[in-house]
């Protein structure tokens, strides 16, 4: 993760585009400047980086269904739930599924676990768009690639 910079996934681990569903690694850094103040002499991962992860791995499971021809922006975050602490170095496994997708918007019901153990999930919907300009748009495709989105989805975007 590169907290300061909102990258939060670090791989695609799995994608089963008929079932609807992801999950990625996520690797909390050792050192961030988010633990100088969150909390001095007990760093944790922040609930609000907790839910983006868990929103991040949702918006690339609606980009992959949408083969990257349609942005997913996260509109709004229920039922969110953090469940455990999380420290610097953990080794994060975030899970989503598609709830709803269609009409403009789609919703994902998404869980982050530590070692076996949910420590936070949500339900997160997105308004899904075309691509407000190209320079987001080969972002993405860049951003794709790097977190291993399979290479045949991003061909026809």
């Amino acid at each position: 993760m590169r907290l300061e910079y909102f990258q939060m996934v670090d791989r695609v681990t799995m994608l089963d585009l008929t079932q609807r569903r992801i999950a990625a690694d996520c690797q909390v850094p050792d050192q961030s400047p988010v633990f100088e103040g969150h909390f001095p002499g007990y760093p944790i991962l922040p609930g609000v980086l907790m839910i983006e992860t868990m929103a991040q791995t949702g918006g690339w499971l609606v980009l992959a269904l949408h083969r990257l021809t349609r942005m997913p922006f996260l509109m709004q975050v229920e039922k969110a739930k953090m469940r455990s602490f999380v420290a610097p170095g953990t080794a994060l496994k975030v899970e989503a599924a598609i709830e709803h997708d269609g009409s403009g918007y789609a919703v994902v019901k998404a869980s982050i676990a530590a070692a076996g153990k949910k420590v936070a999930d949500a339900e997160i919907r997105y308004g899904v768009v075309p691509f407000p300009n190209d320079t987001l748009k080969a972002a993405m495709l860049d951003t794709a690639r790097r977190v291993a989105l399979p290479e045949d989805l991003l061909h026809g975007a």
